[in-house]
């Protein structure tokens, strides 16, 4: 991700317009493959080091911003670690009170205070050399970080890369947005709704007619708490959006320092290209092992984790998986909820309750939710876990609220 200094904006009335980069520029090309040259260096060397042979190539002209740009990005794929022989910390809680010993020995006996004869006294106690006591002792500062592993790419891909960053980088700041989607298949659509699920982003989804859809979603100034990590959600939310072909996107945002209310737009014809790889559908690892439990020591229920967005009150719920009591028939559909304001998840228990009465389970995770202290009282169709959700609890909750035989 860019951090707010490097983002470059301009606006038209009261719209943002990032200033994205011609992902075909021999120019942008070029720059991109010398930056890459250095973090293929890197591996080895600190990160005051890498810093220092980037700075040449960053300069202080009028492109410096993509320049920096570029660097976090790639810096993003480094892997970095502390290089010390001994924990820095427990270096220093040794050294500064031998050397405050010494210096009163020193000062004491009229001699001037060693640094060397200190190094060696510390080693000798810790069983090290006097140079890796030195090399350890602010090893864990930033700058002293030894990169380990850089995960390489390309310079199209950087560019790709750095024009979703800005338009995430915006999205960062959005008090609401609104999403349009359409001819797309169903197992695009789902793959969507999905990808809202999984970065738990409080959504509304319409069923537009003529194959389309309509998401609207809460940003992360509209919240009152978790504001930093929900606005991260949302921005890593873009790229799944960016793999369907026709989309329209509008969102408030409130820029600068006096927060304006500002328009963001951007549509499938604009060209930004997700830099993620289309991977599908992807599945939580908790949601895959509670069907995989459920599967393997439930009976009389049948799971299947791909069911159709079902509309309820004029709007499109998208559950989880449907559950079908064998005997008798009946379907419920199981919804599992992480992150979730409480209004937001009284108001979509009743909803659900008028709409599809008796055909719903809601799993709420009580790690995730963001009101612990304030409790609330919800009827049949709600199962509450610590953790991981159980697979029997869930079948008795789901034929309490389909009133039938566990």
């Amino acid at each position: 991700m860019l951090t707010g200094k490097q983002v470059r904006v301009r606006f038209a009335r009261n719209k943002i317009v990032p200033q994205y980069l011609d992902g075909h520029s021999d120019h942008w090309l070029g720059v991109a493959e010398q930056l890459l040259l250095v973090f293929r260096d890197a591996p080895g060397r600190t990160r005051g080091e890498l810093t220092e042979s980037l700075a040449d190539l960053v300069g202080d002209g009028p492109t410096q911003l993509v320049h920096q740009g570029f660097a976090k990005l790639l810096e993003d794929r480094c892997e970095f670690e502390v290089a010390s022989d001994s924990p820095p910390e427990q270096l220093r809680e040794h050294v500064f009170k031998a050397s405050a010993e010494h210096r009163a020995a020193m000062v004491k006996a009229g001699r001037p205070f060693d640094r060397t004869a200190v190094l060696e006294q510390v080693a000798t106690e810790l069983a090290l050399t006097p140079e890796q006591v030195d090399v350890g002792l602010f090893a864990d500062l930033k700058d002293e970080q030894k990169v380990i592993k850089f995960d390489d790419t390309t310079a199209e891909y950087l560019l790709r890369r750095y024009n979703v960053a800005l338009a995430q980088a915006v999205l960062l700041r959005c008090t609401e947005m609104e999403v349009k989607v359409w001819g797309e298949t169903p197992a695009r659509f789902r793959q969507l709704f999905r990808a809202v699920k999984f970065h738990r982003l409080i959504c509304t989804i319409r069923n537009d007619g003529g194959n389309g859809y309509s998401l609207r979603l809460d940003g992360p100034l509209s919240l009152f708490s978790s504001t930093q990590k929900y606005g991260l959600q949302l921005a890593l939310f873009l790229p799944a959006l960016l793999h369907c072909r026709a989309f329209d996107l509008k969102a408030t945002v409130r820029w600068g320092a006096d927060r304006k209310e500002k328009l963001f737009t951007l549509s499938g014809t604009d060209g930004l290209r997700s830099h993620l790889p289309d991977f599908g559908v992807y599945v939580p690892r908790e949601v895959s092992l509670f069907e995989e439990n459920f599967k393997a020591g439930v009976a009389d229920w049948r799971i299947s984790s791909d069911p159709a967005p079902m509309p309820v009150e004029g709007m499109t719920w998208v559950p989880d998986f449907k559950l079908t009591h064998t005997p008798t028939g009946k379907e419920v559909f199981v919804e599992m909820i992480g992150f979730w304001r409480r209004v937001n998840l009284a108001d979509h228990y009743k909803r659900l309750k008028r709409g599809i009465p008796g055909q719903f389970v809601l799993a709420v995770g009580e790690a995730n939710r963001a009101d612990e202290e304030d409790e609330f009282s919800l009827g049949d169709g709600v199962y509450r876990y610590k953790r991981t959700p159980i697979a029997a609890e869930v079948a008795k909750a789901a034929a309490l609220a389909a009133g039938v035989t566990a």
